[in-house]
């Protein structure tokens, strides 16, 4: 099994996991889950100081964990994909000036203008 890059998986289109790493990375940077990170942080800080339960401790920590873990994954998945776009736009770019300056066909201009666009796709 080999792994594809984020953005070259499922070709052209955009699979399930794409689209949910997207709208969750829209979620993630709001400033509702800001809030809620922040009042995880408090109740994490609330629970040590008060008596609570072993258990309950255990859960609230394993509570901001899982949210790690999944935010890690997230921006991983995020910056894979940023950085694929950004490497084909350079690369369009790239040929389109190799292209002006051997005085070839204008299929670079064509390519490029597609690029400009390309990170609504990826």
């Amino acid at each position: 099994m080999t792994f594809q890059h984020p953005a070259e998986r499922g070709g052209d289109r955009r699979g399930r996991f794409e689209r949910l790493a997207e709208s969750a990375s829209n979620v993630t940077g709001s400033p509702l889950f800001y809030c809620f990170c922040v009042l995880l942080i408090v109740t994490f800080i609330v629970v040590h100081f008060i008596d609570v339960p072993i258990p309950w401790m255990v859960f609230v920590g394993d509570m901001m964990a899982a949210v790690s873990l999944l935010l890690l994954a997230l921006l991983k998945n995020t910056e894979r994909r940023a950085e694929h776009a950004l490497q084909r736009k350079l690369d369009a770019i790239a040929a389109v000036l190799l292209e002006e300056h051997e005085g070839g066909s204008h299929t670079a201009h064509e390519n490029l203008r597609a690029a400009i666009r390309m990170d609504e796709d990826v």
